[in-house]
C-alpha cells in the first residue's frame, strides 16, 4: 500500500511540476459518497457472481488542474474509491467440505443455498487523468458548469467479504430441501484480496457546478467510473467488473493569473 501511494503521489507531482510556468492552475480536494456495484461478465455468470446490488462507501480525492484555455483544462487526481456490492436473501455459497460429506461420493453439488446478507467491500487507490470542459453562465459570472472524462489506473488496497445472519442450509435455491436441522450462523469477515487482481484500469466521467470566490472555488459534482478488467484472478467464483456512481463536494485554490 505504501508503494502504491508513493507512486500515485509521484504521478501527481510530475503532473504538477509541468504546470509551474502555466498561466493558471488549481490545487484542491473533494469528498463524498461512492455507490458501487458489481456486474457479472457474459458467459462467466454463475450463482456466486450475479445478483449484486449497490452499496455505499466513501469517495475522496486530491486534485490538480491545469487550465489550457478559458474552456479547457486537464485534471489529475489521487482518489480513494470504495467499490463492491451487496446481496440479501436466499443466495448461493460454495459447498463446504464438511457438508459435501453428506452426499454420496462425487455427487456433492457445487453450491448450497441459505438466507443471509453478504457484502463485498473493496477499496482502490485510483489515478484518473481527465479532460475537462467548462462554461461560465455569462461573462464574469461566478457560476460555471463543467464536464470531464478520461482514463484511470486503479490499485487494490484491501478487499473483504462480510456475511451476517443465520439460516437453514438448503440444497436448492427455492429453499425446499433443507440440509441442516437448525439455522447456521453466517457471521464472518474474510480477507479476499489474494483472490483478486491488484490492478485495474477504466474510465471516469463527471458533470458539475462550480462557484468562484476570488481565487477559491467550491463545487458539487456527480459522475462515475467503470473498470474494464475482471477483478477475479480465477474463474471459480465467476467474473465481475466493478464500477461506481459518485456524488462529491470539493474545494480548490487557483494559482496564477
Amino acid at each position: 500500500m505504501k508503494k502504491i501511494l508513493a507512486w500515485s503521489l509521484i504521478v501527481l507531482t510530475i503532473f504538477l511540476s509541468q504546470i509551474t510556468n502555466a498561466q493558471q492552475f488549481s490545487l484542491g480536494a473533494r469528498g463524498g459518497i461512492s455507490i458501487p456495484n458489481l456486474s457479472a461478465s457474459g458467459s462467466s455468470q454463475n450463482p456466486l457472481n450475479t445478483g449484486y446490488k449497490s452499496r455505499f462507501g466513501p469517495d475522496a480525492a486530491v486534485t490538480g488542474e491545469y487550465s489550457l484555455s478559458s474552456l479547457f483544462s486537464l485534471e489529475a487526481m489521487v482518489e480513494y474509491s470504495s467499490q463492491g456490492g451487496k446481496k440479501s436473501g436466499m443466495q448461493a455459497f460454495p459447498t463446504p467440505a464438511a457438508m459435501a460429506a453428506m452426499f454420496p461420493a462425487g455427487q456433492a453439488p457445487t453450491y448450497l443455498y441459505a438466507n443471509f446478507k453478504s457484502e463485498a467491500k473493496m477499496n482502490y487507490l485510483m489515478v484518473p487523468i481527465l479532460a475537462k470542459f467548462g462554461w461560465n453562465f455569462k461573462n464574469n459570472s461566478p457560476l460555471r458548469v463543467y464536464v470531464d472524462a478520461g482514463p484511470f489506473a486503479g490499485f487494490l488496497l484491501n478487499a473483504h467479504q462480510v456475511t451476517s445472519g443465520s439460516s437453514m442450509v438448503y440444497a436448492d435455491a427455492q429453499g425446499q430441501q433443507p440440509l441442516t436441522p437448525q439455522p447456521q450462523s453466517f457471521d464472518s469477515t474474510t480477507n479476499i484480496k489474494s483472490q483478486l487482481n491488484t490492478f485495474n484500469f477504466g474510465v471516469s466521467a463527471n458533470v458539475g457546478l462550480a462557484y468562484r470566490i476570488k481565487k477559491s472555488k467550491v463545487c458539487i459534482e456527480g459522475g462515475g467510473n467503470y473498470g474494464f478488467l475482471n477483478i477475479q484472478k480465477g474463474t471459480a467464483n465467476g467474473k465481475n467488473n466493478t464500477g461506481a456512481g459518485t456524488v462529491d463536494i470539493g474545494y480548490a485554490y487557483t494559482f496564477g493569473k
